[in-house]
């Protein structure tokens, strides 16, 4: 994939000044027309060159050849996603996981064990993709020692691409893992924490440390920006729609979650409050491994795309979405990477939105309004660098829309090109494109079709199919 291909040629600087009266929703022939105006003036955001992650249970180390850059295939599906970008290796299962340097490596839900051969392993898949590390200390079952040679064996093989040490994973859930007494609390978990940075700095001076990593107290990470902000480099948090269950729906993934925004509001001023940037450095759809024939659809890369952008426009610094085999033992349901556990890895629906975000997720976020009778249409813009506008839009419902798009006449935009993000159906688990293409058995991909669009007086019309996205480019 060549990102300054598909930014080629752009040179409309975004200015867009449009009033409200450019908003218009109507319906005919069946189609929705919606008014989308494109905002100038000063960014929202900027979105960080390394915003993009993959997040790993401890178990996905500990198997074998996986995390290896040996793993050509693998290797290559993560570099496609970006040539930056950060690891993060946590998940319950490394609160129940051990190291030990010669013992052979247990992939398991409550015994997993990780030895000097597949650190190595993870070393070269570290080196090959080019990314960084954050990695998660064994809080709930080890000791500082345990933390300590832990933390040796990690620094050797990641060196420099090591972003952070998190000490626990999800220690505001300790008390329901067992890992803790029923009432620990915040000031508890901070008491662990200083206890094992003071032991572990002691031996590796200077080492970076981000926290709290909770699965939903919220307020624990603006009590961490206030304690431990001056000293640590990243905020973390976790989300997830909810816990899979017979109500997980299509429908309800694609609504809208009422306890989204007030997080991130919280996470927002927690971040400005020390100056850390904060990062949901585990996230996905449904907790529990995703809801099989939701998460595994087009309904999930279409949720994906619209959470990272959502997770942007808020100044969140970068997301890793869970992939591959989950707390419970098995491949979730919304894995971006497939793997028939036979050796075999596969873009899936999720990973389509990720690899969307990748071309269009880049540089100053501007605002792109919609009109508000028109919930189910989503549309972000960016702008990669001066000169450039693209704008990615996104139509999460059942019907047809036509978009009219103002994005004001500064340069005079003739034209636009358009790639579309498309599937055979909302519920549909194959057949996803991106640009006309699936990504390849070797996990490369390269757009083949795009459309133009004329631009007159700073206006465009775009048609947008139902459960379709779009990446915008005008010129």
């Amino acid at each position: 994939m060549n990102r300054r291909d598909f930014l080629a040629g752009s040179v409309f600087a975004a200015s867009a000044l449009a009033s409200r009266s450019a908003f218009a929703t109507t319906v005919t022939n069946d189609q929705q027309v919606v008014g989308v105006v494109v905002r100038g003036g000063r960014p929202r955001h900027t979105i960080p060159p390394d915003f993009m992650g993959l997040g790993y249970e401890i178990a996905s180390v500990a198997r074998p050849g996986l995390m290896s850059g040996a793993n050509s295939v693998y290797v290559q599906l993560v570099r496609t996603l970006g040539v930056r970008g950060v690891i993060r290796v946590g998940g319950n299962t490394a609160d129940y996981a051990s190291y030990a340097a010669a013992a052979p490596a247990v992939s398991s839900p409550c015994g997993t064990v990780v030895n000097d051969a597949v650190l190595k392993e993870l070393g070269s898949f570290l080196e090959t993709t080019e990314w960084k590390l954050i990695w998660a200390l064994d809080l709930g079952r080890g000791s500082e020692a345990d933390a300590i040679a832990e933390a040796r064996a990690v620094l050797a093989i990641a060196g420099d691409r090591l972003l952070a040490f998190e000490v626990g994973n999800e220690p505001d859930l300790f008390s329901h893992e067992k890992h803790r007494k029923p009432d620990y609390g915040y000031e508890d978990w901070l008491a662990d924490y200083r206890r094992y940075k003071r032991a572990l700095r002691a031996q590796f001076p200077g080492i970076p440390f981000a926290g709290p990593d909770v699965a939903g107290k919220t307020d624990w990470v603006t009590r961490f920006a206030n304690d431990e902000g001056k000293d640590a480099v990243l905020l973390t948090h976790h989300y997830y729609r909810e816990g899979q269950n017979p109500g997980s729906t299509i429908e309800k993934l694609l609504g809208v979650d009422p306890k989204l925004q007030p997080q991130l509001d919280q996470l927002e001023a927690a971040s400005q409050s020390c100056g850390l940037p904060y990062r949901i450095c585990e996230v996905n759809s449904f907790s529990g491994g995703g809801r099989p024939g939701v998460s595994d659809t087009m309904a999930g890369a279409l949720w994906a795309l619209d959470c990272m952008f959502t997770l942007a426009s808020n100044g969140c610094s970068g997301v890793n979405m869970e992939t591959g085999v989950n707390h419970r033992g098995f491949i979730s349901s919304y894995s971006p990477i497939g793997d028939d556990e036979q050796g075999h890895h596969s873009a899936k629906p999720e990973y389509y939105a990720m690899l969307a975000f990748s071309l269009a997720g880049r540089g100053e976020l501007l605002t792109a309004e919609v009109d508000a009778n028109s919930a189910e249409i989503k549309a972000y813009a960016t702008r990669p660098k001066e000169g450039t506008l693209v704008l990615t839009v996104i139509n999460k419902g059942t019907e047809a829309s036509v978009l009219n798009v103002n994005v004001g006449n500064h340069g005079q935009p003739r034209q636009a090109s358009v790639i579309r993000l498309t599937g055979p159906a909302v519920d549909a688990k194959a057949g996803i494109s991106l640009g006309g293409a699936e990504v390849t058995p070797t996990g490369t991909w390269k757009q083949a079709k795009s459309e133009a669009l004329p631009v007159r007086n700073g206006q465009l019309s775009i048609h947008m199919p139902p459960a379709s996205a779009a990446i915008v480019q005008v010129v």
